[in-house]
């Protein structure tokens, strides 16, 4: 089923007659939010009284049928000076944005002589229509996502041109004359198939911003160190063997991209430039081998997109690419495999089951399961998985965490990432098992093999700090890892209220043997800012250690010998842990520092408790980090209403809490003792909906509520009013929301024992192996849809003159309504394999995931149960285990 990708289209109606006739909107006519928008357009040109000449901004879509029809009466708007012809409008089943019908212009378009703005993005050109070349005053031309192979040298003569996108085409070339747009401040040339550029590119010195990612390039020219306005360049995810220096000597360069190249050797200039960032680069790694060719086989390997619906795939000795739904790629490469093997897998929301995080760790992407778990494969599969955007930092870095069956543990996989549009990143890994795999963010880890000749590590994060392992220290070759967490002065002093308290980076050190070293190894660590050797009180300088897990600081500064030079201070260990030097004042100073630390990893949140307009009983929670509050709240404002957020909470990445509502919610599988648990992860959504009823009459009066969010327990036996007020740093409590279910509006004097006493008849959907959904459960739903039955009807695909019967007969009675309607379907659709699946994808498409997450809960607990019964039992799936499944999903 196409999805809308504008939200602008969800008031567009695909009811009823056709529409009235548009209007023009003083100088606009936007008619790309409505499906029928060309028709209306081609109405439009048609009326002898509207005044074309007035209109100065036009946008139109081109996934209509009828855009063909529409581009010819164009010309006619001789005072255009904006013009939208945009396909993606539509997504398939994949996600994937539909290119439109577009693969040329007329000629005519050329005479639009006060044209400026040109947006062709996402259609079917092959090649620049020769009409936008004698659009002279053009100043933005996007034609993004296309198929573009070449474009004409005279693109040089669009002298104004400022703006030039042409992301995700097929060029593989430049002209030269793409010099000649002297004016060119952007220039977009990302996912293409470039493999070299003309030096011309360089006399571009008005350009601000060039993204030349995702081609093949391999060298650059020199003439690029010309274009000295430059403050973006982008080159990450090519094929670049060298670069030139002179780029990191650009005036105004605030960011050089060169992650995810074949770059071996990097000119001095570009190392020490502060804004290059050179992740995923083999720097210093000896010459690798020309391609095999099974590698260049890989490269011809078909493609397979697995449906939504569908759990599992094949994968046979040929290698193939696997398209997962959400934006998750697979590539088998030929020989992975000996025989067709087939693969389950399951995306999964996060979950304290299968999610490891360490300290400082930030969860950026939901898991994914891939089965069988510890399946070996002959060669490397390729995993790459989306995740939520992170701005790149120089001390992080995004990392695959998986679970090892062979050593039981969590271990993180050698990662690239690429950013693949301002919005959508993927990282990508390499293994040769199966089991759950996730994105993370962690400190930059630095690790190093220590023969027992001795070695010298230094740390990337800061040059400062470095250890030195002397000669026998280890009696044979261990992994050595390290970790370095910048503390400023000004956090320390925000943390602290203590001005002169200072200390140094937080240092970590591990290792893959537990045995201790047979020699002191020596750690060169820098001292706390505004302090030197020269100055400093010794009685004030503080070495701590902390346990693996930094839970508690243990001062050790009498048990080693402190070194104290100009900067640095030196001591020696003979194993690892945590190490942290503090200058203060203060007596308590390991209570202090585990204090620090404690909020060094806290993030300040506030949590939010909305009820839909259209059906109140329907509760959004979330819990959000306060920079993105406003934001949140916004978007959602148009379909919820309800109080401010609450105040300021400080949570943990990864920690639990729970939330307790005083209208009792249904019952869901992820309520624990009545409160629903949640799980905060800073880049995650953190939200969940659920229908909330209540055991007081509200026949009579509005009921007023409260949702209460905790961590670990509810306090008990405490008063209304004190809880509401119970505050403090020691207390359970963190936040209190008010609700309000309004007065139930029966018809007729019904109550509520009346509505519920319908007669159902037996009925069940789905299969023995996916679950099934029963009368009863076809209730539930039922009397959570509301207001919402319309746009519900519609994504299930019953006709609309079905759902205008249903409201005639039911005039009176929403309830009665909605039976009819989700029973009719149910008993039509009963024989459909995927029919439950389709229920839950209609839910979520009408924006109704609260019904969706029920209704996969209940499949997910009836398959639990039948898998349970054929084992206990050692019934055959026949007809025997599939009425013993039907009687459990009842029960």
């Amino acid at each position: 089923m196409a999805h809308l990708l504008d939200p602008q289209w969800e008031g567009a109606s695909t009811e009823g007659p056709a529409s009235p006739m548009p209007h023009i909107a003083g100088n606009r006519l936007i008619l790309d939010v409505y499906l029928d928008g060309c028709e209306r357009f081609l109405q439009v040109t048609e009326n002898p009284t509207s005044d074309l000449a007035e209109v100065e901004f036009l946008r139109l879509s081109s996934n209509d049928a009828m855009i063909t029809s529409a581009v010819a009466d164009l010309p006619r708007f001789s005072h255009l000076r904006s013009l939208v012809l945009k396909g993606g409008h539509f997504r398939d089943d994949y996600g994937r944005c539909q290119n439109g019908l577009l693969t040329t212009l007329p000629p005519d378009i050329g005479q639009l002589s006060l044209l400026r703005h040109l947006d062709l993005s996402f259609n079917s050109f092959s090649e620049l229509p020769p009409c936008i070349s004698a659009l002279s005053l053009l100043t933005t031309l996007h034609l993004g996502y296309n198929q573009l192979r070449t474009l004409p040298d005279d693109i040089g003569d669009l002298k104004f041109l400022t703006d030039l996108s042409l992301m995700s085409n097929q060029l593989v070339a430049l002209p030269a004359g793409i010099g000649q747009l002297k004016n060119l401040e952007k220039m977009d040339l990302s996912e293409n198939r470039l493999a070299c550029l003309p030096g011309e590119v360089g006399t571009l010195q008005q350009c601000i911003h060039l993204d030349l990612s995702g081609n093949n390039l391999a060298n650059l020219p020199e003439t690029l160190c010309n274009m000295i306005s430059l403050q973006e360049l982008y080159l990450h995810s090519n094929v670049l063997v060298a670069v030139p220096a002179g780029l990191a000597c650009l005036p105004h360069l605030s960011r050089l991209d060169l992650q995810n190249n074949r770059l071996r050797t990097v000119p001095i200039e570009i190392i020490q430039c502060s804004c290059a960032f050179l992740q995923g680069n083999p720097i210093g790694e000896p010459e690798s081998s020309p391609p095999s060719e099974d590698e260049r086989q890989r490269l011809e390997i078909k493609e397979l997109y697995v449906k939504p619906e569908e759990k599992s795939f094949c994968v046979t000795p040929d290698g193939c690419r696997i398209f997962l739904p959400h934006g998750f790629h697979l590539c088998f490469p030929p020989g992975a495999v000996s025989y067709p093997t087939r693969i389950h897998y399951q995306i999964l929301l996060p979950d304290l089951q299968h999610v490891r995080l360490g300290h400082h760790d930030v969860l950026l992407s939901s898991t994914l399961e891939l089965q069988p778990h510890g399946l070996q494969f002959h060669q490397d599969v390729e995993i790459s998985i989306p995740f939520a955007f992170l701005k790149p930092m120089p001390k992080r870095e995004v990392v695959i965490r998986t679970f090892s069956d062979c050593s039981g543990s969590w271990m993180d996989l050698s990662t690239t990432t690429k950013e693949k549009s301002m919005h959508e990143t993927l990282a990508s890994c390499k293994t040769t098992h199966f089991s759950w795999f996730l994105v993370v963010s962690r400190l930059v880890e630095d690790r190093r093999k220590v023969p027992k000749e001795g070695e010298l590590l230094f740390s990337s994060v800061d040059q400062n700090i470095r250890v030195e392992f002397p000669p026998g220290a280890t009696a044979e070759t261990r992994t050595v890892r390290m970790q370095v967490l910048p503390i400023s002065k000004q956090v320390l002093d925000k943390i602290t209220g203590d001005s002169e308290s200072s200390t140094s980076p937080l240092l970590c050190l591990s290792q893959s043997s537990a045995a201790n070293f047979l020699s002191p190894v020596k750690i060169q660590l820098p001292l706390p800012p505004g302090v030197t050797g020269n100055t400093l009180d010794r009685s004030h300088l503080f070495l701590l250690h902390g346990d693996p897990r930094a839970q508690t600081w243990t001062d050790i500064t009498n048990q080693v010998v402190l070194q104290i030079t100009h900067i640095y201070a030196h001591f020696q260990v003979d194993h690892f842990s945590w190490y942290w030097l503090w200058y203060t004042t203060k007596s308590y100073v390991g209570e202090l520092a585990k204090n620090v630390y404690k909020r060094l990893r806290m993030y300040q949140v506030n949590f939010v408790a909305l009820q839909r307009k259209r059906d109140p009983e329907q509760v959004l929670l979330q819990c959000v980090p306060k920079h993105k509050v406003d934001s949140t709240v916004k978007r959602l404002q148009d379909r919820y209403k309800g109080p401010e957020p609450s105040d300021l909470v400080e949570l943990v990445e990864g920690e639990q809490f729970f939330c307790n509502i005083r209208a009792r919610p249904k019952a869901r599988p992820d309520c624990v003792d009545g409160r629903i648990c949640f799980v905060f992860y800073s880049r995650m959504k953190n939200m969940k909906e659920v229908y909330v009823t209540s055991s007081a009459d509200r026949i009579e009066k509005d009921v007023k509520g409260q949702v209460s969010f905790y961590r670990e327990s509810i306090p008990e036996g405490l008063p209304e009013e004190v809880t509401k007020h119970r505050k403090g740093s020691r207390s359970d409590w963190m936040a209190t929301l008010p609700i309000k279910l309004p007065k139930m509006k029966y018809p007729n004097g019904e109550n509520d024992r009346q509505r519920s006493n319908h007669s159902l008849p037996p009925l069940n959907i789905g299969n023995p192996e996916m679950g099934y959904l029963t009368e009863t459960n076809l209730l539930s739903i039922a009397r959570q849809i509301g207001s919402d039955w319309m746009n519900i009807g519609i994504k299930l695909g019953l006709p609309y003159h079905e759902l205008e019967r249903f409201r005639f007969n039911n005039s009176k009675d929403l309830h009665q309504l909605i039976l009819d309607m989700i029973f009719l379907w149910a008993r039509n659709n009963s024989a459909q394999p995927d029919c439950v699946q389709n229920l839950v994808q209609a839910m979520r498409d009408s924006k109704r995931n609260d019904i969706a997450d029920e209704i996969e809960d209940v499949i997910k607990l009836g398959k639990e149960k039948y898998t349970q019964s054929i084992r206990r039992v050692g019934l055959d799936q026949g007809n025997s285990s599939e009425d013993s499944a039907i009687a459990m999903s009842q029960s």
